[in-house]
Formats: structure tokens, sequence, C-alpha cells
């Protein structure tokens, strides 16, 4: 089947940058991180037809998949044969992870209201109390409470039709 060039071109236009973001985060060869983003740009346009829910979200599981494979790959060869050195595993997965789902959380808190995402920042990111988001926002602080929970279940929604896992 011809590679569709308009179409690999528009993902790479569209979330190129930002995959490759992703795995440099992760990795921090940047050899490394354009094969990634190829492969995973490369797979994701094999089953889009078959891709539910947002298409960003699926392309960062799949390099994270891909990055995981690569490490397993690299376990099983012999020391020598390996070109160049891969992160440690111990924290490699994790770290992976951490960074997947920090991507998913930022685009999902983009995808809600600018009032529900405000409440959310101010009393999950920075920590602040229900009074102290209230000053700082400037409504009451029943409206602080009301929004926070309303954004939070619109923020499941949101990771549900993402197709995060919980």
């Amino acid at each position: 089947m011809p590679l569709d060039e308009d179409v690999v071109a528009a993902i790479y236009r569209d979330h190129g940058a930002a995959l490759r973001r992703f795995v440099l985060g992760a990795c921090h060869d940047p050899q490394v991180a354009d094969d990634v983003v190829q492969e995973t740009v490369l797979r994701v346009w094999q089953q889009a037809p078959q891709i539910t829910g947002s298409l960003r979200s699926y392309l960062f599981r799949t390099a994270r998949n891909i990055m995981i494979d690569n490490y397993r790959k690299a376990q099983r060869r012999p020391h020598e044969a390996t070109e160049r050195e891969l992160p440690d595993p111990v924290g490699g997965a994790e770290r992976v992870d951490e960074l997947l789902n920090r991507v998913l959380m930022e685009e999902a808190l983009l995808r809600l209201s600018a009032e529900h995402r405000d409440v959310l920042v101010a009393l999950h990111y920075r920590r602040l109390t229900v009074r102290e988001a209230s000053v700082q926002l400037n409504i009451p602080a029943g409206t602080v409470k009301s929004r926070a929970f309303y954004a939070v279940r619109a923020l499941r929604t949101i990771l549900d039709e993402m197709g995060v896992q919980r």
C-alpha cells in the first residue's frame, strides 16, 4: 500500500514537534528521537482506520510503546553489540509513563473551559486552598468548589474520550 504523503505530512505538521519533545525528554538522543518519531508516524498511519479517540494520545502511546520495545531489544543483545547507550531501565519506563501522563493531562486540560481549567490548576497544580483560589480568581469560595466539582467531571469525560485508562 503506497504511503499517502499528504497524510504523513499532516501528522508531522500537527504533531511532530510535540512528539519529538516527548521522546527527547525520555531518551535525550536526537537521533533516537527522530527514529522513534518516524516509526511512530508510520505505525499510526498504518493503523489510522482503527484509531478511536484522540490522534495525539494514540501517537504518544505508540511512541511510548516503541521506546519500551527498543529498550527491551537492546537488553537482549550483548553489551558490545549496542551502538549507543540506552537509558537505565530502572526509571526509564516510569519516566516515559510520567511524560506521557503529563502530555495527555495538558491536552485534556486545554479542552476544558477557561473557568474550569483555572480552578483545577489553582487547586491541584498550585496547591492553593479553596480560600486562596477564591481570592486569586476573584470568585466566591462556593463557586470555586462548584467549578472544581464540575471541572473534574468534565475532565474525566475528556480523558475517557481520549482513551486514557484509569
